[in-house]
């Protein structure tokens, strides 16, 4: 088919190189502008760009699909479709139609649950035993098209937003495939029960709040690895959680109950947590046995996510 693609991150990347490898003519990329990243904040671009450019696919980089100029390349383009994943722009309704089997986008959920940005992130935090990919038509609602094709995928016990990504991405990948290769398809309406919404994660729910449960923490800390990372201070410096473990223990949410080679463990509203990947700003990642090498911890003292109160109501 004569495609064109609009994706941005790795996720995205990975169904364009399976659409190029099926045989597909895509010509036309649309992606996100360069973003400045780094210590010295150098322009950057997205990983489908870094693609298209290498086997040689027209990219286009809008700030907006409203604009006419943009809409008018998108037309000039001649595509029987348009493949969408994870782009971040808005496809106004001249966009999506313009193909003759329209715009077909990539959700790595089961909708309609987590439909919206961080799908991976909220199903991990939420407890969910499953999730998957749906392949849909898309519409002008915020992923309530129809589904085209469904798959599930079940959600480990120690998967993190990173491992359970690039399952998904590879499983999307296979599925948009298959989807394109049967077009047309009679697509199925999503249901009106279950709806919920995957806002988009901020660095501000990073901090670990030790009055929340310890599988609450646990699904935190894997949610958010590797963006933005689980955090809380310790001996006095601020660090990223990467690795820990609900288990079990009580005591005043914030204090560490033992410092052992294996992890630290910390007090929380329900359990404790065990803490066993820890980095420093500007520093690797250690194990909790080599963080504990050149900082000093000891049992009984306060690991400090949120301020907590003692039971008079006074602050520690």
């Amino acid at each position: 088919m004569r495609l064109i693609f609009a994706g941005t991150p790795a996720f995205a990347g990975l169904a364009l190189r399976a659409i190029i490898a099926a045989g597909h003519q895509v010509v036309l990329v649309l992606t996100q502008p360069d973003r400045a990243s780094g210590r010295g904040l150098a322009l950057h671009a997205s990983p489908v760009k870094q693609l298209a450019e290498a086997v040689g696919i027209e990219v286009l980089q809008p700030t907006t699909l409203r604009d006419a100029a943009a809409q008018e390349r998108v037309r000039l383009a001649a595509a029987e479709a348009i493949v969408v994943a994870a782009y971040g722009l808005i496809l106004p309704q001249a966009v999506l139609d313009m193909p003759r089997f329209g715009c077909i986008n990539i959700h790595a959920s089961l909708l309609p649950r987590w439909r919206g940005a961080a799908p991976v992130q909220r199903a991990i935090l939420a407890g969910d035993t499953e999730t998957g990919v749906c392949i849909m038509q898309m519409d002008a609602g915020l992923d309530s098209g129809p589904i085209l094709l469904s798959a599930s995928q079940p959600i480990r016990r120690d998967d993190t937003a990173a491992s359970l990504h690039d399952r998904l991405a590879e499983q999307g990948a296979r599925l948009i495939v298959e989807v394109l290769a049967r077009l047309p398809l009679v697509a199925r309406p999503q249901t009106d029960a279950g709806i919920s919404y995957a806002a988009k994660v901020s660095k501000a729910e990073a901090a670990l709040d030790w009055r929340l449960s310890a599988e609450q923490l646990e699904r935190q800390v894997r949610a958010f690895n590797p963006f933005p990372g689980a955090s809380c201070t310790l001996a006095g410096s601020l660090l990223k959680v990467w690795s820990a473990e609900a288990v079990g223990g009580a005591g005043l949410p914030g204090v560490i109950l033992a410092v052992e080679r294996t992890g630290i463990v910390v007090a929380c509203g329900a359990g404790a947590l065990r803490l066993m990947e820890l980095q420093r700003a500007g520093g690797r990642r250690l194990s909790a046995a080599q963080f504990l090498l050149g900082t000093p911890v000891s049992q009984g003292s306060c690991c400090a996510g949120v301020v907590l109160e003692n039971n008079d109501g006074g602050s520690i």
